[in-house]
């Protein structure tokens, strides 16, 4: 950027750029997942149907069934409950 003048993006470039989200989005998914696993967390996530629990070391447990995923349609307003830290 030239002195107090911003450069302008095309709408092609801002379009490329936009294009690239979904997959620094997963990358930066994998490699925060990654780094928790390699400071010796625990990691929840869900596989298929099912809440799995990875470790450090290696070890897979599932913990319990997932529910479904909920479609919401736009506009929809979702109410989201909080669970206890403590569970």
């Amino acid at each position: 950027m030239a002195g107090s003048e911003k450069e302008k993006l095309s709408e092609e470039a801002i379009w490329n750029l936009e294009v690239q989200i979904p997959d620094v989005a997963a990358g930066a998914t994998h490699a925060a997942f990654v780094r928790a696993l390699a400071a010796g967390h625990t990691v929840l996530m869900v596989e298929g149907s099912h809440l799995v629990e990875s470790k450090a070391d290696g070890s897979i447990r599932v913990v319990g069934e997932a529910k479904p995923r909920r479609k919401v349609t736009v506009g929809e307003v979702v109410k989201v409950r909080r669970l206890s830290a403590c569970a």
